[in-house]
């Protein structure tokens, strides 16, 4: 004759699923989400950038580092904010340039939805403007393509830690901009038109105000920025990544 043997309380839990522990399951078995945290240890990340082998690298890099997988891939900063909200990843990887939407408001869009994310800009732009504007947004790290694999892995540990993760080379930019003359949003209004190459009358007529009234703002850019005339001015603003041709 044979026994059945008895299954104890721990046998018959579920095992710990591969992404975070359901509600329903949390509230069922109160141990599992506790366990299961402290065993499943993998960093899920999404990437998005609108380049595909940027993508592509970035993946790979992902793939072959133990601890860490690709959750999704985003092409544009819309499809980026979809897609978080699909999978809610544990840190993303955004590049600040795309189409659609940009980073930066991209960034904006999901830290309002949820305040707990975890976003590092990884883009080519190292501008104190772009700085600034990527981590005001609610980035907790940024990053240049120019990083090494190391420190790319390291910065997605320390901000899934909790962490920011500010180089010494940005944050030397950052305290640039923070300690250089802002412009008013009058100023970067009349800047970007410049930019595009219209005159003052031309500026004046957009914006429907006087050429006098430009004259003084142009002025006022011009000492801002360090310039000595528009073209340097120009010049000055695509560098800090106040404007982008």
């Amino acid at each position: 004759m044979t026994t059945k043997r008895k299954e104890t309380n721990s046998q018959l839990q579920p095992k710990c699923p591969k992404t975070r522990v359901p509600f329903s399951l949390s509230t069922r078995y109160p141990s599992l989400s506790a366990r299961c945290t402290m065993s499943d240890t993998t960093i899920r990340v999404l990437i998005a950038d609108d380049h595909p082998i940027v993508r592509s690298g970035l993946a790979m890099i992902i793939q072959y580092t133990t601890g860490i997988e690709t959750v999704a891939e985003a092409s544009t900063g819309a499809e980026a904010v979809v897609l978080f909200r699909q999978h809610q990843p544990d840190v993303v990887l955004m590049d600040l340039k795309m189409p659609e939407m940009g980073g930066v408001e991209a960034i904006a869009t999901i830290r309002q939805e949820f305040a707990n994310a975890h976003i590092i800009v990884l883009t080519t732009y190292d501008g104190d403007e772009d700085i600034y504007r990527g981590l005001s947004a609610g980035a907790r790290g940024y990053l240049l393509k120019n990083v090494t694999r190391q420190e790319l892995i390291e910065a997605i540990q320390r901000v899934h830690a909790g962490q920011k993760y500010i180089p010494a080379e940005v944050g030397a930019r950052l305290s640039e901009r923070m300690s250089s003359p802002q412009l008013t949003e009058r100023e970067r209004q009349v800047l970007l038109l410049i930019t595009e190459g219209k005159n003052n009358q031309e500026i004046a007529n957009a914006l429907n105000v006087s050429e006098g009234t430009i004259k003084f703002h142009v002025n006022g850019i011009l000492r801002k920025l360090g310039a000595s005339d528009r073209t340097q001015a120009v010049l000055v603003a695509l560098k800090r990544g106040i404007a982008n041709l």
